[in-house]
């Protein structure tokens, strides 16, 4: 079959299509040529660029443990309480409670009238005991001069035996009348005189339970007394701890106030619970004081026993970094580089604080700035420190 002749017009949009690939065609040539061309134009092996020298992260001062001695103490807690306390207890039955003179807080002296119960009834039985009294002591004088005279005629017959007997009898009957009339004499002047309640030793009245118009019977508590104001701290201390202890030991206490005291042990305890294997130490503490602030009997105190003192490797508090729950300090290496070094501290004292294990005597330790250094930073000394390459060699132990 024969094809059909193509119009002008489609042989013009042919040809048109042609050259236009013909010109893509040779401008992705010369692309390709130019890139080559660019490529072989670089050198074959590039050097790598020089590093930027390091530059200090931070000026900071550093320093060298000091060996100081400080304080050996041991902790320990307890209640402070008074070292005896008395109770003073209505001695009297069937009295009114008439006076207070005393109140909680009060310091009062021995033999001080505390409190006073009506005793116009003890009054009438002590004139009543005295009367009953001069009584028995007249019969006993008539008794005792009849028993004379019948002793003076027994010789004489005048007198039986039996009638001589019986005015003997009658003389030490009466003598014993006598006795028990001034026995009971006295016994109302003491009721008269228990009247009264008297403070039994001098110190600071602690609490009070009397009330006034009460009838109080015998053995009901009306005042409580811490003897002479003296006061004791109970520490309790394990079984281990113990055998550091002994009488006389100073002891520093911080109540709960913040206040401290001064003591020194008492005693320690004879024996040591089997539940908690904790003993008692008896610690003697200042007479009880009422200002603010001060120790007072029931109060909770945590206390240092002063051991003596030791030899102890120390660095400045701020030298520390706690990161992670753990203590760090930054060891200056030769190449002012700084290294994290793990330690353990124990005692402080004021602004120094023991270092217990992980760093050496001779050790060069970043001793301000350390809080914003992390390990292998490089750090500047600052001026009047010496650097890591000049310090001095450790002495010789």
């Amino acid at each position: 079959m024969a094809m059909n002749k193509l119009s002008p017009r489609s042989v013009l949009l042919l040809l048109a299509g042609v050259a236009l690939l013909a010109a893509l065609a040779l401008w992705a040539t010369r692309q390709r040529a130019g890139s080559q061309a660019a490529t072989s134009a670089k050198p074959a092996t590039a050097a790598p660029a020089a590093p930027a020298a390091s530059r200090p992260a931070l000026t900071v001062a550093v320093g060298q443990p000091e060996a100081l001695r400080l304080p050996v103490t041991l902790a320990a807690n307890g209640n402070i309480a008074a070292w005896q306390e008395a109770i003073i207890s209505a001695e009297t039955q069937g009295l009114r409670l008439q006076d207070l003179r005393a109140g909680v807080g009060d310091v009062v002296r021995a033999g001080q009238v505390l409190a006073v119960f009506a005793s116009e009834s003890v009054q009438a039985d002590v004139a009543q005991a005295q009367a009953v009294l001069l009584e028995a002591q007249a019969n006993a004088t008539d008794a005792r001069a009849n028993a004379e005279r019948a002793r003076s005629l027994q010789d004489s017959g005048a007198l039986s035996n039996q009638q001589i007997s019986q005015y003997l009898t009658a003389a030490q009957t009466a003598q014993a009348r006598q006795e028990a009339a001034q026995a009971m004499l006295s016994a109302q002047q003491l009721r008269a005189r228990q009247a009264q309640v008297l403070a039994p030793a001098a110190g600071v009245i602690s609490a009070r339970l009397a009330t006034v118009g009460a009838v109080a019977g015998p053995g009901t508590e009306l005042f409580r007394l811490i003897l002479d104001g003296r006061l004791e701290w109970r520490a309790e201390v394990t079984a281990t701890e113990l055998a550091r202890l002994k009488p006389g030991t100073p002891v520093l206490l911080t109540t709960a106030t913040g206040s401290q005291v001064q003591g020194r042990v008492r005693m320690l305890a004879p024996t040591v619970d089997p539940q908690t294997r904790s003993a008692l130490v008896y610690v003697d503490l200042p007479p009880l004081q009422l200002s603010p602030g001060a120790a007072r009997p029931g109060m909770f105190a945590r206390g240092e026993f002063k051991l003596g003192d030791s030899q102890a490797l120390t660095l400045p508090q701020r030298a520390l970094v706690v990161r992670d729950g753990f203590e760090f300090v930054f060891v200056l290496q030769p190449d002012q580089r700084v290294s994290e070094v793990k330690v353990v501290t124990g005692r402080r004292l004021g602004e120094r604080v023991e270092i217990v294990s992980g760093l050496a005597p001779a050790a060069r330790v970043v001793t301000q700035g350390a809080g914003f250094l992390n390990d292998g930073d490089v750090v500047k000394v600052a001026e009047g420190t010496p650097s890591a390459a000049t310090a001095p060699a450790p002495a010789a132990r």
